[in-house]
């Protein structure tokens, strides 16, 4: 399984609506994990900056990792974009083989 990061920012609308925020993030979580079945979460935060959320979780391809994508975005995410991460001592052994 590969691990992807999902950054998602909400639409100004759906910022606006912070009292219904766990009841929106249990109907996408379900939805992924009807949809996505093999996906498993590792964390999940909220953030101030850039984006609203960060999502760590495994999927076993780009494809499945997609549909994550799309679920946030077809649920009123301004913008939700997965990004394949490699764990940091793996990212050590490809640097010593350049």
């Amino acid at each position: 399984m590969q691990t992807y990061i999902l950054m998602t920012k909400l639409s100004p609308d759906l910022s606006s609506q912070i009292k219904s925020r766990a009841k929106l993030g249990r109907s996408w979580l379900e939805q992924v994990k009807e949809k996505c079945p093999e996906v498993k979460f590792i964390s999940h935060y909220a953030i101030l900056g850039q984006h609203d959320f960060i999502d760590v979780y495994e999927a076993p391809d780009e494809e499945v990792a997609a549909k994550v994508s799309m679920i946030s975005q077809a649920n009123g995410a301004f913008q939700a974009e997965s990004l394949p991460a490699i764990p940091y001592k793996r990212f050590l052994e490809l640097a010593d083989e350049i």
